[in-house]
């Protein structure tokens, strides 16, 4: 069992930056591919970043280039340091635990956060 508790989320104004951090807990962390998902009002969670627990990450095309995803072992968390943010980048924001190492799809991860609210304004 993995419980995850997402933190950063807020307001900002376009071109704004964030970081959201996601606290795990649960043994073997470092083991799994850690993702970050999104989902506005009326639409379908989508993928935003992954990192394996060898680093291996990837990103979204919407995101590449302004978003970056970290992780650190020793404190059992992941982070989401988003820059340059706008008014499409407002959802709930959630993070996932998962086995896939190259997983993008919310299916292949197991264990879900409660989410953080992230809103920019225009």
């Amino acid at each position: 069992q993995v419980l995850l508790v997402e933190s950063g989320g807020g307001m900002v104004q376009t071109g704004g930056s964030l970081r959201l951090s996601c606290a795990a807990s649960g043994r073997s962390f470092s083991t799994y591919t850690m993702g970050w998902f999104r989902q506005a009002p009326g639409k379908e969670r989508e993928f935003v970043s992954r990192i394996s627990g060898s680093d291996d990450n990837s990103y979204a095309d919407s995101v590449k280039g302004r978003f970056a995803i970290s992780r650190d072992n020793a404190k059992n968390t992941v982070y989401l340091q988003m820059d340059s943010l706008k008014p499409e980048d407002t959802a709930r924001y959630y993070c996932a635990a998962g086995r896939i190492k190259y997983g993008t799809a919310p299916a292949q991860y197991a264990y879900w956060g409660q989410g953080t609210q992230v809103t920019v304004s225009s």
